[in-house]
């Protein structure tokens, strides 16, 4: 069966396109499989082929480039376990965001440590010397001036300082919250089902004034789907 949008498809066009009218508005692939009549495990396969174009788009556009930035860490997992608090709590998934002010756009790359070298290399990534960084008071982000983002300022948060003027963290904070979201919604993660699951977070909110759907059928049709 010929389909434009998929190499070698078991499936039409028009299912596809369903599939992706029903992902674009982000119902969850058990429910596509019923309202399509295709089976969950094909859906599935589908959309896990889907995500990983959408994890290379996020790559593609989050090139180094000069504006005002906003960096913070984040934590997704279980609830906290009793007794460990703050930053580190056990056996959650850390992930580095980098909220770009002038692009209102995200880019987010999980971390296995806080450690400021690990952090320094994702921001050398994505931010130019000459932009502005700001940032909570978290020690990690105290060698950033020395390694030459001299336009870094923070917000001390324990002391209950939340927002000097233009210097906060409020944008990168409000992808947090959208995202855990929207991963509230999901049963757990294997592999790096997490990952492709937080780059289509990362992608609808920086698509977020866009047409998903029409996006996509336009990428596909270019550059059609290969199935892994």
């Amino acid at each position: 069966m010929k389909n434009k949008y998929v190499f070698r498809s078991h499936i039409s066009e028009r299912q596809f396109r369903d599939i992706i009218r029903y992902f674009s508005i982000d119902v969850e692939a058990s429910k596509i499989a019923l309202l399509t009549g295709i089976s969950t495990n094909s859906v599935s396969k589908m959309l896990k082929a889907v995500r990983l174009r959408l994890f290379k788009i996020c790559e593609q556009e989050a090139h180094c480039h000069e504006s005002i930035f906003e960096c913070d860490e984040s934590y997704f997992g279980a609830r906290r376990v009793r007794g460990v608090r703050g930053r580190g709590a056990k056996g959650k998934t850390i992930v580095f965001g980098i909220y770009d002010r002038m692009r209102e756009s995200v880019y987010t790359r999980v971390i296995k440590q806080v450690a400021s070298k690990t952090i320094l290399k994702v921001i050398k990534a994505v931010v130019t010397y000459s932009s502005t960084i700001y940032t909570d008071g978290f020690r990690s982000y105290i060698p950033l001036k020395k390694n030459g983002y001299l336009h870094h300022e923070t917000v001390e948060h324990g002391r209950n300082e939340f927002a000097r003027n233009e210097v906060h963290v409020n944008g990168i904070e409000n992808f947090w919250g959208i995202a855990k979201i929207n991963m509230m919604k999901r049963k757990g993660f294997k592999g790096n089902s997490f990952l492709l699951h937080l780059k289509e977070c990362e992608f609808r909110f920086n698509h977020r004034h866009s047409n998903i759907y029409h996006f996509l059928l336009s990428l596909f049709r270019k550059c059609p789907l290969k199935l892994y």
